[in-house]
């Protein structure tokens, strides 16, 4: 069967290196890359800011290529977020596994402000407006753009054949294109982070569509493993159960 990967290649290969052996070698992995991350030419000001705060990955990376400035704390959603920050030079923490979490507890923690979200050009969870709402200031800055991108070829492919595709969906963007760029025949296995990004890829004609117990890569490694186990039964193919 296929695992077919729709993240940037390198947070691809990240999660599958991450997969339980067994269930890597019952798969042939194919990268299709949904959105491409482009940092954007902007100047990010951080005088008088006291403290940054950082999303994803995506938006640490970004931040390095424009220089912003190092010393200032980083307040993280996410252990891959906050890993990705400390390596980066920030003296970062991580602050909630979800954008929810990080704002439940950032107003609590009451760090001083004001604070500086630098995110992606389409962001979720209104963080800045939230938290200057509820009387920690806190501004917002795009620094990267996120790309629309249609299937590869190689991934075309799997999705026109009899073969058995899974295909973890990490989040609500990403579901959405999926499901505008699917138009296969293949079965298909769905893992989605989230009831949010559960919800576009409702419309598609799957086998099974499992969310993760928590937006983790961890909950979506044993969701993807199940997936697996799930279709090989269903297929019948070797190692069966």
């Amino acid at each position: 069967m296929y695992l077919l990967m729709t993240r940037p290649r390198a947070a691809s290969e990240r999660f599958v290196a991450q997969l339980p052996t067994r269930a890597r070698s019952r798969v042939t992995v194919v990268h299709s890359p949904l959105l491409e991350i482009r940092p954007l030419d902007v100047q990010v000001a951080t005088a008088g800011v006291r403290g940054l705060i950082f999303t994803s990955a995506n938006s640490v990376n970004a931040a390095v290529s424009l220089g912003v400035d190092r010393t200032l704390p980083a307040f993280c959603v996410g252990s891959t977020t906050t890993g990705t920050a400390k390596g980066a030079g920030w003296p970062a923490q991580m602050v909630g596994a979800t954008a929810e979490e990080l704002v439940a507890n950032l107003l609590k923690l009451r760090p001083e402000s004001p604070l500086l979200h630098l995110r992606g050009e389409h962001s979720r969870g209104n963080v800045a407006e939230r938290l200057t709402e509820s009387g920690l200031t806190t501004l917002e800055q795009p620094v990267y753009q996120q790309r629309l991108l249609p299937l590869t070829p190689e991934a075309q492919s799997a999705a026109s054949g009899d073969r058995p595709v899974i295909a973890p969906i990490f989040s609500p963007r990403t579901a959405r294109q999926f499901a505008d760029v699917w138009d296969g025949t293949a079965p298909l296995w769905l893992a989605a982070i989230s009831q949010a990004t559960a919800e576009p890829l409702r419309s598609l004609a799957f086998q099974r569509l499992k969310i993760a117990k928590e937006p983790t890569p961890k909950k979506m490694s044993k969701a993807v493993k199940k997936l697996v186990k799930h279709a090989l039964r269903v297929e019948g193919g070797p190692g069966a159960d």
